[in-house]
């Protein structure tokens, strides 16, 4: 019998309590979920072992924004492949400019649509597993 791969590892990241119940409800059943509720935390989980395969991060946070996050993500070696999708409220075409000058795979403005949430999730985490083949 051959055995499953494992789950990928999703992060959310968001400081609304809200959200990440919505967003760990849509990705519980087919992903390992993480989560954490500043971009802080957000920073150290990314460093764990193993690490998450994407990371759906919120912009607008206190103290460490969304930006400021995937900029620390980057510079160092153990972080800086790893998947981001930014998850906000920002709709302006600026802010998406903005946010794929910064490295991030794709842009989800809220309120989500849980298929489009899954349908992106999917294509980038399957990415993941095509390459381990």
């Amino acid at each position: 019998m051959e055995s499953k791969p494992p789950k990928a590892r999703i992060l959310i990241v968001d400081d609304e309590p809200d959200n990440l119940t919505i967003l760990r409800e849509i990705l519980k059943s087919r992903y390992t979920v993480l989560a954490a509720s500043t971009g802080q935390h957000a920073v150290s989980l990314a460093a764990s072992y193993p690490p998450p395969d994407l990371i759906l991060l919120d912009i607008k946070m206190p103290n460490m924004d969304g930006y400021d996050v995937l900029k620390t993500l980057r510079t160092s070696q153990r972080t800086r492949n790893i998947k981001i999708v930014f998850v906000t409220t920002k709709r302006a075409i600026d802010d998406k400019m903005t946010a794929y000058q910064q490295g991030i795979e794709d842009y989800i403005t809220k309120p989500i649509d849980p298929d489009f949430v899954l349908q992106i999730v999917e294509r980038l985490t399957r990415k993941r597993s095509d390459s381990t083949e």
